[in-house]
């Protein structure tokens, strides 16, 4: 059976690039635009073009250069934001124009001090103005996460029949819990009649910690388009985090669902978004942190040294590391610095391996990791009569 394709959104260049003190400039942008085109993504949100003049070349000379993405562009529900949009994407091949309005009762009251109504007549009118631009048209209704369902159900019919191609339901605050956003998404696809027209999209933010296991839920209930960000880098506590929507997916077929990225460019695109925005990741961030293929404890290692896959659920080279890593620490067993010594040079006997780890116990407990010199040094220090390999 063949699986249902989820759609790749990358917001990192707008959404992402919100973290204060990562401003990109165009020359920047365009690089890592190239880079998510050859990466795979569906869509690649190019900015904000009514924002700045800045964002608006961005937008445009970003169109130029995708070959193979939809490029999109970000507005308010608000005809001078959707005008400079479609002109900031008048060179793109596949463009689409990104509208949309706050859908909450918070957001109706304090931000707009409106009626429900009126952002209804609101939402409509952007969505048919966008029309009239382009084809494409994906409407968000910001603070959904917080919106009725029934409203929201109601908002969402009404934008389809004004053309809207994409339903974007954020969890804007990051408030939702998975079961309540996948509810919240299986609610629509139940309640909102033409809803066949449109993909429902998922665009979670990480302020709980929840954004990837919020957009996992979205799409087992119906969502097929995921918004997510390199790193998942973002406003407050972050985005969805690309790399991590795509391998759980790809890791998981019984869910039937999967995504066109070429997944042995993820760790190299994660270099090149620290690079260029200078905001650096845990080392223990799932996928392309600095230990997620690291191995220091020595039950650990001495299951990955028998068998990879007694710790490691994906191959390293699947996301474009080039392998598993066994740090020696004072928690390592003889198997882990038998492996190691044995790369330097060392094929050591049972009994010497057992005077060369009392050595390297008294060494590794004044050091945080033993690296590759240190080995020739704790063989010495063993005395047992190995010279230092050639």
């Amino acid at each position: 059976m063949s699986k249902d394709k989820v759609q790749i959104f990358d917001t990192t260049l707008r959404d992402g690039e919100q973290v204060p003190g990562c401003k990109l400039n165009t020359d920047q942008k365009i690089v890592i635009a190239k880079r998510l085109d050859l990466l795979g993504v569906d869509i690649i949100e190019a900015g904000f073009p009514i924002s700045s003049p800045g964002d608006f070349k961005s937008v445009e000379e970003i169109s130029k250069i995708v070959k193979n993405a939809t490029v999109c562009g970000l507005t308010r529900a608000v005809k001078k934001d959707i005008e400079v949009a479609a002109q900031a994407l008048k060179y793109a091949k596949k463009p689409r124009i990104h509208t949309g309005i706050g859908t909450s009762d918070s957001h109706i009251t304090y931000k707009f001090n409106a009626t429900r109504e009126q952002i209804i007549e609101r939402a409509v009118g952007a969505v048919k103005y966008a029309k009239t631009f382009v084809e494409d048209v994906e409407f968000y209704a910001e603070d959904a996460g917080r919106t009725d369902n029934d409203f929201l159900a109601r908002v969402c019919e009404e934008v389809i029949k004004a053309g809207a191609t994409v339903l974007n339901i954020p969890d804007t605050t990051g408030y939702c819990l998975p079961e309540e956003y996948g509810a919240k998404m299986k609610y629509l696809k139940e309640n909102v009649k033409g809803i066949e027209k449109a993909i429902l999209s998922c665009h979670c933010h990480n302020d709980l910690g929840l954004a990837t296991a919020n957009s996992i839920a979205g799409v087992v209930n119906g969502a097929r388009q995921i918004e997510c960000t390199i790193n998942g880098i973002g406003e407050r506590a972050g985005n969805t985090a690309l790399e991590e929507v795509v391998m759980i997916l790809k890791q998981h077929p019984t869910l039937n669902l999967d995504t066109q990225i070429n997944t042995q460019l993820l760790y190299s695109t994660s270099q090149m978004v620290i690079d260029n925005m200078g905001i650096y990741v845990q080392p223990n961030k799932a996928i392309v942190g600095a230990n997620a293929f690291a191995h220091s404890s020595g039950i650990h290692q001495d299951g990955m040294i028998k068998n990879r896959k007694t710790y490691e659920i994906i191959d390293p080279e699947e996301v474009g590391v080039t392998d598993s890593a066994i740090v020696l620490t004072a928690r390592s067993g003889r198997a882990a610095l038998a492996f190691r010594a044995k790369k330097v040079g060392y094929e050591l006997t049972k009994i010497q391996l057992d005077t060369v780890y009392d050595t390297f116990l008294s060494f590794a407990d004044s050091k945080k990791e033993v690296n590759n010199d240190d080995i020739h040094t704790i063989i010495k220090l063993s005395k047992i009569g190995l010279s230092i390999p050639a």
